[in-house]
């Protein structure tokens, strides 16, 4: 009954109380809920929305839509979206470094680079060894100030979120030096690694890994790794299997539990699943869209932002996301 009363939810109307949207499917979960809080639709008209960041600074919320070669910004003040950059390489994923410049991930000019506080573009990685990289997807910032993100080619398949062209690399988490801008190979054995994200205490990387393609037989999986000094990503392991969902972006709250957005398998599955840190599922939040990622933001790191295929919604929850700044 939950799911099928979402799918007939009419946005301009209230929504009751509790949201039929959140299934508690372990009570582990419970205590995330906020039965006086609902799924909001903040906004859409995106043709794939991705990469949502949080500013607390100035309350507003970053994020890609990626075929429109655009960046956009919602501000909690307002309510309003405007543009915050135009064209933007076919921006994908976006996160903050310890000091709260952005940093992007670039479809369409197959780099990395980062937003300093002058509004200036600092390029940080556009190829390895000597070779382009194939289109960077997802990031992330240690406590140590390295970045690490995924590269798995999807912006140069297609010529709609980037330009099509061949792989010059093997798909990769890459690791940059803070200091040094040098950049280490830190995974090479996944499909297509895609989301990523850090436990409470930065000793365990979660990584995405959404396969080949949407067929069967591919990985639907997210995948758990020791970080070691920092620096490198050890003891992969499968940390939950989706099945026919596929995973995306991930966030990780500071009980440790794992959010992740999720679809491409229909109503009953779009939206934001959560695992408990021992790869349990406890619950879920169902969308009738495709969820590409998540970010907690507010002002107490307390309301989940999700980025449908076209929307953005917000919730409320009783959980505080590992803070990135």
């Amino acid at each position: 009954m939950t799911k099928d009363r979402l799918l007939g939810r009419d946005w301009r109307e209230p929504i009751p109380y509790p949201d039929p949207a959140i299934e508690v499917i372990d009570r582990r979960f419970r205590p995330c809920v906020l039965g006086g809080a609902a799924l909001e639709r903040l906004w859409t008209g995106a043709r794939w929305a991705e990469g949502p960041v949080w500013f607390g600074d100035s309350r507003h919320l970053v994020f890609s839509d990626i075929p429109n070669n655009r960046m956009l910004r919602w501000s909690e003040s307002t309510g309003e979206v405007e543009v915050f950059r135009a064209p933007s390489n076919n921006a994908n994923g976006n996160t903050r470094d310890r000091q709260g410049r952005l940093v992007t991930c670039e479809h369409g000019s197959r780099r990395v680079t980062r937003t300093e506080h002058d509004g200036t573009i600092t390029v940080l990685m556009d190829n390895f060894e000597g070779n382009r990289l194939n289109a960077p997807n997802d990031v992330v910032v240690h406590t140590d100030g390295g970045i690490w993100f995924t590269d798995p080619g999807y912006g140069i398949i297609w010529n709609y979120e980037g330009n099509k062209a061949p792989f010059e690399l093997p798909t990769r988490v890459y690791r940059i030096d803070p200091e040094t801008l040098a950049a280490t190979v830190a995974i090479e054995e996944m499909e297509k690694p895609n989301g990523l994200a850090f436990s409470p205490d930065f000793s365990v990387l979660y990584v995405v890994d959404t396969g080949a393609s949407h067929a069967p037989g591919y990985p639907r999986h997210i995948k758990a790794y020791d970080v070691v000094d920092g620096t490198r990503a050890e003891n992969g392991r499968v940390f939950c299997d989706l099945g026919g969902t596929s995973p995306d972006g991930l966030r990780v709250d500071m009980d440790g539990n794992v959010w992740s957005a999720a679809g491409w398998a229909g109503d009953a599955e779009n939206g934001i699943h959560v695992f408990a840190p021992d790869g349990t599922k406890i619950g879920a939040i169902h969308l009738r869209e495709t969820v590409s990622n998540v970010c907690f933001g507010g002002v107490k790191r307390n309301r989940l932002f999700m980025t449908g295929s076209q929307s953005i919604y917000s919730l409320y929850v009783e959980a505080q996301g590992v803070p990135y700044v």
